[in-house]
């Protein structure tokens, strides 16, 4: 995925679009097009996935700006914008706040949105599931050597 700051990878003109519509359309769900006009702007067409991220993405830089002119610690003032950090712990909410900042950078850099974005919807996803309780129950781990017959762990139907 590109970023508003990338010029789309292909270039065809409004003939093409015209002509040979299937084909630019599956060149667009891959990646940006541009689409030349003789008689007007080029205009680009991109996936609504793509349109997507890149909303989201800034969004994100947003909410990362507005942080950066709170004053505060960093990991309180991120909590502010994603009230969700609250369910964490204090050393999660900690990790979190570093995780999103490495991750947008990260993002704006290679311009990939899909990085920032999935990190933040992994670290909301997990202070949603520690919210309902499900961090709140000890885990058993299966051991191969336990409890297996024949050395089978898991019986066959």
């Amino acid at each position: 995925m590109a970023t508003a700051t990338d010029s789309p990878v292909a270039t065809r003109r409004s003939s093409d679009l015209s002509k040979h519509s299937a084909e630019v359309f599956a060149e667009a769900e891959n990646h940006p097009v541009t689409v030349t006009r003789r008689d007007g702007e080029s205009l680009v067409l991109m996936s609504q996935r793509e349109a997507d991220a890149r909303t989201e993405l800034l969004h994100i830089a947003a909410a990362l700006i507005s942080v950066t002119l709170e004053d505060g610690p960093l990991v309180e003032r991120m909590a502010g914008r994603y009230p969700w950090m609250y369910a964490l712990s204090t050393r999660d909410r900690e990790q979190c706040a570093r995780d999103l900042i490495d991750a947008a950078r990260a993002s704006f850099s290679t311009h990939q949105p899909h990085l920032a974005i999935a990190k933040l919807t992994s670290w909301r996803e997990t202070a949603t599931a520690i919210a309902a309780g499900l961090g709140s129950q000890s885990v058993e781990w299966v051991d191969e050597d336990h409890d297996a017959v024949d050395g089978t762990v898991v019986e066959r139907p």
